[in-house]
């Protein structure tokens, strides 16, 4: 039987903040394409606020030129922190936020350029935290090592460094920079850039997230997109996992927007969403200039939505139900990224996950089941087929290894209970 994520009630009501990750993995991609011509100045100002801080393996990009495409390949980690906003809209921030990292994604741009991976961890995902540098302490200060704490509680801990050290170990590659996103981002980059398609396969009424939308199709932005990516009862089983799945659809549809509606080719919403981005983030040093972004966004402006995947690391339930464990399918995660090599994913995983979303279906015609892949695409068993019968792609990861390619049209379904 598939997991099902911790669903106990959490005192935090926006407790996915950032689900303004989703919006901003694709603006630090894509968006400030604009920055060098329009405003570099202006966007710089904006992003000395809050300081920055540097991570331990930031030395490796001593070679990344400092405009036009970067050389080699990358790897940079996003954190949504659950911290309420100081207006006291969802809350009182002093009593009620806990300053958990309940977002957590990690992006790894090829080496060649070829293909861009999006790993999301599972917020309740019990891990190893290595011995890291004190953020409030005095230099060279040092928080000792622990085991088996969940991935959320990292930052309270540690800080964003003490985060992406933890998943870089979890993994196995140097994760150079990383960001935070503010409660207020998904919204105002989502307005920014003029509405982000999504759609439902039911309709959904969840008063915990205040996301109300009918089955179909929608145009959301503002709170209303911050709605549908905080919503975790209203969607799936329920679970943190289908909020990642419906999280997924989103930052996939707006990968979609940005390249078919020439976001890349008009200044003045390049730089409005450049600017809500950068506004609302906290960056690690070396991404606080505004060239980096650019060679950042340059690698990958052209690439094959097909080649961008979104994937749900691994994982399967404590024996008391309180927490997950990465399962053994979280090892080809591992090794995929490791070996710098595209992911594929089960034709079928994500449609038989309980958490999971739905393929779009055609007007008038129900969610297709089980469907053969089309000439060219890899079945589901992982042999991969090239229309000639013979083997070509990568080899297609363990079904339990859910998620979707950046082209792929996917649906929200709702929470039955």
């Amino acid at each position: 039987m598939a997991a099902r994520h911790g669903r106990q009630r959490r005192p935090s009501a926006w407790r996915a903040l950032g689900k303004g990750l989703a919006a901003s993995v694709a603006v630090l991609l894509v968006s400030t394409l604009g920055v060098a011509a329009y405003a570099v100045a202006d966007l710089y100002d904006d992003i000395q606020e809050p300081p920055s801080f540097t991570l331990e393996s930031e030395e490796v990009l001593a070679d990344i030129p400092d405009i036009g495409v970067m050389d080699g390949g990358l790897t940079f980690f996003l954190a949504g922190i659950d911290k309420r906003p100081a207006d006291g809209a969802f809350g009182d921030p002093e009593e009620d936020s806990a300053v958990l990292n309940d977002v957590n994604l990690l992006v790894h741009i090829a080496q060649d350029h070829s293909h861009v991976e999006v790993v999301s961890f599972p917020r309740d995902m019990l891990v190893r935290v290595p011995e890291c540098a004190d953020p409030n302490g005095a230099e060279g200060e040092t928080l000792s090592a622990m085991s088996g704490v969940k991935l959320n509680t990292v930052f309270h801990h540690g800080g964003l460094g003490c985060v992406a050290k933890t998943v870089e170990e979890l993994v196995g590659i140097p994760i150079p920079l990383a960001g935070v996103v503010e409660f207020y981002g998904v919204a105002a980059i989502s307005e920014a850039i003029g509405g982000v398609d999504v759609c439902l396969v039911d309709p959904i009424d969840d008063p915990l997230s205040g996301l109300v939308l009918d089955a179909g199709h929608h145009s959301i932005s503002g709170m209303t997109a911050l709605a549908f990516l905080r919503t975790r009862h209203g969607v799936g089983d329920g679970s943190d996992l289908g909020r990642i799945s419906s999280q997924q659809a989103f930052m996939a549809s707006l990968m979609r927007k940005v390249q078919q509606e020439g976001v890349l080719e008009d200044p003045i919403r390049m730089y409005s969403i450049a600017k809500a981005a950068l506004a609302n983030m906290q960056l690690s040093s070396h991404l606080q200039d505004p060239a980096t972004l650019i060679s950042i966004a340059r690698t990958v402006q052209d690439l094959d939505l097909s080649n961008i995947v979104f994937v749900q690391y691994p994982t399967g339930y404590t024996d008391d139900m309180s927490a997950v464990v990465p399962s053994d399918s979280a090892e080809a995660v591992n090794a995929a990224l490791q070996a710098d090599a595209p992911i594929a994913l089960s034709a079928t995983a994500t449609d038989d996950a309980s958490f999971g979303t739905a393929p779009e279906a055609p007007a008038g015609e129900a969610v297709p089941e089980g469907e053969a892949p089309a000439e060219g695409e890899a079945p589901a068993d992982g042999t991969g087929v090239d229309g000639t019968g013979s083997p070509a792609g990568p080899p297609t990861l363990p079904n339990d290894v859910t998620g979707q390619s950046g082209d792929e049209v996917r649906c929200a379904t709702a929470n039955p209970g």
